[in-house]
């Protein structure tokens, strides 16, 4: 397994984390499929996504190489365990827990805790975090990102929630080292008729609002 300083590299040179969160767990291997179409090539399988720990032992042994597959909604040390066990290169969680932190780096893992004020901020990447979830983003926008990276130059951010297919480039060009999008990417509607093109369709939009972003 890739150490979490390569993991890491890889999420940032990709700027795009797919948080994939589903009613069906079923429809997951046609979700994956059009994300990697589409040119994501790093995600996050969800928690709260029925039997989440056994497709992300499955997607482990079956992904392509040079895709980073992580778990989120990652709340305390024995669920980071159960997915890093089951293949988890990252994890994600929507709050700060000192003791996931420490799990995550036991096993050499990247992890990434949610966080909001500057204080909480400050205490994530203290703690040791690999990048901070500004989560929720949603009210705030770009330029929140760019005032606390002002003070704060050295933490890298990663903003979940407000990110949408043509805005993404904007909290890029606001110092994000990459972004996390859910629903915006991943249409329930699409994934419920089995329309997986309309996901790969939105990944590509994605994937090049980003790439504008950093003039690629």
């Amino acid at each position: 397994m890739a150490s979490r300083l390569e993991v890491m590299t890889g999420i940032e040179q990709s700027g795009v984390v797919a948080v994939i969160r589903l009613r069906d767990g079923k429809r997951l291997r046609g979700v994956v499929d059009a994300l990697i179409d589409g040119g994501v090539r790093a995600m996050e399988v969800t928690m709260t996504v029925p039997g989440a720990v056994g497709l992300i032992e499955q997607l482990a042994r079956d992904l392509p190489e040079g895709f980073i597959l992580g778990a989120g909604t990652v709340l305390d040390p024995e669920t980071a365990r159960q997915v890093i066990l089951a293949g988890a290169q990252f994890l994600v969680s929507p709050v700060l827990s000192l003791p996931t932190i420490e799990l995550a780096h036991r096993y050499d893992v990247a992890i990434m805790p949610g966080c909001l004020t500057p204080t909480e901020i400050l205490a994530g990447w203290q703690a040791g975090a690999d990048a901070i979830k500004v989560f929720p983003a949603t009210t705030f926008g770009p330029g929140y990102i760019k005032d606390v990276k002002a003070p704060l130059p050295q933490v890298k951010l990663l903003p979940t929630g407000g990110v949408s297919l043509t805005n993404a480039g904007e909290w890029i060009k606001a110092g994000a080292c990459a972004v996390g999008v859910g629903s915006a990417l991943l249409d329930a509607r699409a994934i419920d008729e089995g329309r997986f093109d309309v996901i790969a369709a939105n990944a590509r939009t994605l994937v090049a609002s980003v790439n504008a972003a950093r003039g690629v």
